[in-house]
């Protein structure tokens, strides 16, 4: 009986995991469903020790897999830290970041590609480029209902990722004069891609890097470029 309350127990909580890792964005799904996986391995082996069908030694041949496996995601994570740390001085200034209540912007200066993530809503913690269009739609309906700022920025996506969307994002539109009350100096250097300590021809090069990418008689964005334009109008003022 003993047994069967604690396979019972386990299998519940076995469930209410992967319920919440189903809930979970879909780039976080795969370490969730991981860590469960995992989770599973050391409770078999502590319950087959304990009942004395395991022998130690395999018990902690066991363990010390999970803990290399634990470990193994942070040693990946740490190479390209170091990776890029010695090409700091090159990759500066490569990408610019923009942030509203609701969402977080990265402009690639590269390639010129926005990318985002949710900070708030339905969709918290999900990238944008994980939604579909009419997850994307109900995040716009979101945005234009709690924040002007979130919903331009969320149109500056949306004229990048459906440039032949003719006539199907109305109100998604952005209004000129919707931008922000201030800029602060490390949003601004954030928006050039800049580090504190920037040069006056620093920003002016920045500056013209970027607005040639987004301004809008090339296809680009009247909203990022706006933005740019105030950040660049702060920082050398």
């Amino acid at each position: 009986m003993p047994r069967m309350i604690l396979l019972l127990a386990v299998a519940l909580a076995l469930i209410i995991l992967v319920r919440r890792a189903q809930r979970q964005p879909p780039h976080k799904r795969r370490a969730a469903y991981l860590q469960i996986v995992l989770g599973s391995a050391v409770v078999g082996v502590v319950i087959l020790t304990l009942m004395g069908k395991m022998h130690w030694i395999g018990a902690a041949l066991t363990g010390l897999l999970v803990a290399a496996r634990q470990v193994l995601p942070w040693v990946v994570r740490f190479l390209p830290m170091l990776s890029s740390l010695r090409s700091q001085g090159s990759a500066a200034g490569k990408q610019s970041e923009v942030a509203s209540r609701i969402l977080k912007m990265t402009l690639d200066h590269d390639s010129g590609d926005l990318s985002g993530v949710i900070l708030e809503g339905p969709y918290k913690d999900w990238l944008l480029d994980e939604l579909d269009r009419q997850q994307l739609d109900e995040l716009m309906a979101f945005c234009q209902q709690e924040d002007a700022d979130s919903a331009q920025l969320l149109a500056s996506y949306f004229e990048q990722r459906f440039p032949d969307d003719d006539g199907q994002s109305e109100g998604h539109e952005q209004s000129p004069g919707g931008a922000s009350a201030g800029l602060t100096q490390a949003e601004a250097l954030s928006l050039l891609g800049l580090e504190e300590g920037a040069t006056r021809e620093e920003i002016i090069a920045a500056h013209r890097a970027l607005i040639q990418k987004l301004h809008p008689d090339r296809g680009g964005s009247d909203y990022l470029a706006a933005k740019i334009n105030e950040a660049k109008d702060f920082l050398l003022d």
